[in-house]
């Protein structure tokens, strides 16, 4: 449950925190392997990592964390896998939804998610209900997801819009494209914090990380906690974030204001 901020969180939220963070949770499975274990106890063990980096991000005062938990790739592993992941998700919507709740976290969901099995759709559809009216952050999973999947659903509801007479073509525009987006609710995305040591972002999250600071880690995802979580958070705030534009002042200005 929730708990007081350390010294150092605090230190760190003073410092202005990013609105919206995404994690691209990699090394799960390197993590089984070098331990002997089959692939599965590495995402069983990185269920950890994610509960700790969404207490510690509610605690610094996150507006949105946005987790990339299951790709539209993710479909082509084995069979074994993936219905272990999906029995993991299932488990996770249905043990975590009374701290979301306590801790007042909106769960949101972005990706194909018809392709979801039933056991993970109906769970993940009645806690994004319960947890509808809660204001203090938005936890979004990506589910089924891809970047370039997201931006064909986009054009897609473009084309109906503007074929139904809901939208005029001369109209469309940079904010007609992201309020079509599965994520388009969702605050600037500030930074993408990626695991195990890969530097890409991997079809996560194209549109919206057009500015993201990007801070790649070598830390296997079920090694990385609270600490590892805090250490990527002050790389961002040494950043200097310009937007395409000149630099206009010394210091740091890696926080969102």
């Amino acid at each position: 449950m929730s708990k007081p901020l350390s010294p150092r969180e605090s230190e760190i939220k003073a410092r202005g925190v990013p609105r919206h963070v995404g994690m691209i949770m990699d090394g799960n499975g390197r993590w089984a392997k070098a331990r002997g274990l089959p692939r599965l106890s590495g995402h069983r063990e990185g269920a950890k990592s994610v509960r700790a980096v969404i207490r510690t991000a509610r605690r610094l005062g996150c507006e949105a964390l946005t987790l990339y938990a299951f790709s539209a790739q993710n479909w082509e592993r084995p069979m074994e896998e993936v219905e272990g992941l999906m029995g993991l998700l299932r488990d996770y919507l249905i043990k975590e939804g009374q701290e979301l709740l306590e801790t007042d976290i909106r769960l949101h969901a972005a990706g194909d998610l018809d392709r979801l099995p039933e056991k993970v759709l109906a769970p993940l559809r009645v806690l994004c209900e319960k947890t509808a009216g809660c204001g203090s952050m938005t936890l979004t999973l990506c589910l089924s997801y891809g970047g370039r999947e997201e931006l064909v659903h986009m054009a897609r509801r473009l084309v109906e819009d503007v074929q139904h007479g809901d939208l005029e073509s001369s109209s469309i525009d940079e904010h007609a494209l992201a309020e079509r987006l599965w994520t388009g609710s969702l605050p600037e995305l500030d930074l993408i914090i990626r695991t195990s040591g890969e530097q890409r972002i991997s079809n996560f999250l194209l549109w919206s990380s057009a500015y993201s600071e990007l801070v790649f880690v070598p830390t296997l995802w079920p090694d990385f906690r609270e600490e590892a979580f805090l250490d990527a958070i002050e790389e961002y705030q040494r950043r200097e974030r310009r937007f395409g534009r000149a630099t206009s002042r010394g210091g740091v200005a890696g926080a969102s204001q």
